[in-house]
């Protein structure tokens, strides 16, 4: 009896299973494979198309509007990933402290993760051309009275802001889950010791959530190098391509401007480069983890 009842789980698992994985190999592996294939063609996205080999590959290379998205977008993923672990660090420390009205914070906190991210980029689009001019013109600051979305070295700042500003919220809630799992034997046993503070932090609290900040710093990367709704919202690129990530310039130049096998070959080339770049992450951090 135990056996059929173990066969007919096993079943039900896979019965389960199976549709799941067919619309993974559907909606995924297959759209990957016709990516990877035709990368080596000419192919504008209509018509007909002829086998190029790996010319595409090789004028990645030199081609200088490649060269600049990828500037941009490693340029836009640190600085990014930067700001947004340091406040959402900072805002942990706050909110897991013995403060009133801590889960209203948390809450409040959270909800710019819930909104979608095209809408969030539009509402700042707003604030960024009207609202914040305005309000710089009212106090006479020259540098901010007009749109920092119009200014070719300054754009990329505005979506900055909006990325960090999102993605605050989910990082917040790791570190506040990381930070939950510190005993309170060990800062009674440190304060004895006189570490209260910074040393606190630096000697005690940090060491024991480097898993939760590894964690953070892998997917602020990672999603920061595929940024691609809040340039649509904001900028779409400009001004003068300024601001043109890797994943907008596969999009815009793949799906409308006919170059779509030579930016299949970029998204091959992209989607290695972050599988290199996080395999690299989660090697270093494994390794701060075994030193500590």
């Amino acid at each position: 009896m135990k056996e059929v009842m173990k066969n007919e789980r096993k079943r039900t698992f896979l019965l389960i299973t199976i549709p799941i994985l067919a619309l993974f190999i559907c909606f995924n592996t297959i759209p990957l494979i016709r990516g990877v294939i035709y990368s080596f063609t000419n192919f504008k996205g209509f018509g007909k198309y002829n086998w190029v080999g790996f010319q595409n590959y090789i004028d990645l290379f030199s081609d200088a509007r490649v060269g600049k998205s990828y500037w941009f977008t490693f340029k836009l993923a640190i600085v990014s990933t930067v700001v947004t672990n340091v406040l959402s660090l900072i805002l942990a420390l706050g909110l897991n402290s013995k403060i009133k009205a801590k889960s209203f914070f948390r809450g409040a906190y959270f909800l710019p993760n819930i909104l979608g991210a095209l809408v969030v980029g539009y509402i700042f689009n707003y604030f960024f051309t009207y609202i914040l001019p305005a309000v710089a013109q009212m106090m006479g600051v020259g540098a901010l009275s007009s749109s920092i979305l119009s200014n070719p070295s300054a754009a990329w700042i505005g979506i900055m802001v909006v990325c960090a500003w999102q993605a605050i919220a989910m990082n917040t809630i790791i570190y506040i889950s990381g930070l939950q799992t510190v005993p309170e034997d060990v800062y009674e046993a440190g304060g004895l010791d006189g570490a209260t503070g910074w040393k606190q932090f630096r000697y005690l609290t940090f060491p024991l959530i480097i898993p939760f900040f590894s964690i953070n710093m892998v997917l602020c990367v990672k999603n920061f190098l595929m940024v691609f709704d809040q340039i649509m919202a904001l900028t779409k690129g400009g001004p003068a391509q300024s601001t043109e990530s890797i994943s907008y310039l596969i999009y815009n130049n793949g799906m409308s401007g006919g170059q779509f096998g030579f930016q299949s070959a970029n998204a091959v080339v992209f989607f290695i480069v972050i599988v290199i770049v996080s395999v690299a992450q989660m090697k270093f951090s494994s390794s701060k983890e075994e030193q500590l």
